[in-house]
């Protein structure tokens, strides 16, 4: 047995519960899973062609088109036209992926990560630079935190 099936053995040992629900939840956001990337296969497919010059021009030329050559769902499709990147992802869009049609939109991956927290973009940033405050480069870029923060003393100690 690896590591890691006795790892999630340890962890659904005795219980019933769907792996699924043992997930840690982070605010604002989808856990991308199997199912979800099943649902959003084709938006991703057409964000991920959009690494080609030509295929960003035929967007713009024909929207409608180029979304029916992918095959987008009829929710994926609405959230494309309402410029709704928050209901891409609900529609199994990929963060990753749909940063390609933000640039064609005009949006960056802050604006997309303040509409995913809800934030402004200015708090958005305030919120990143906090954050990397917390980062030790010597434990490899980990957020320091009171577990963190414990190991860093104890090497430290050694």
């Amino acid at each position: 047995m690896s590591p890691s099936s006795s790892a999630q053995s340890d962890c659904t040992a005795g219980s019933s519960a769907d792996p699924r629900s043992l997930r840690r939840a982070i605010p604002g956001t989808a856990l991308f899973d199997g199912d979800l990337a099943m649902r959003g296969f084709e938006l991703n497919a057409m964000c991920y062609s959009f690494n080609d010059a030509a295929n960003r021009a035929a967007f713009v030329s024909d929207e409608e088109a180029y979304c029916r050559k992918y095959g987008l769902t009829e929710e994926q499709r609405a959230a494309v036209a309402a410029r709704d990147v928050l209901a891409m992802l609900d529609a199994g869009g990929n963060v990753y992926y749909l940063a390609k049609l933000a640039g064609i939109l005009g949006l960056n991956v802050q604006d997309l990560g303040a509409l995913q927290t809800g934030r402004s973009v200015a708090d958005f940033k305030a919120m990143l630079v906090a954050a990397r405050a917390g980062v030790d480069a010597d434990l490899g870029g980990l957020h320091l935190g009171q577990r963190a923060s414990g190991t860093a003393q104890h090497r430290e100690n050694a």
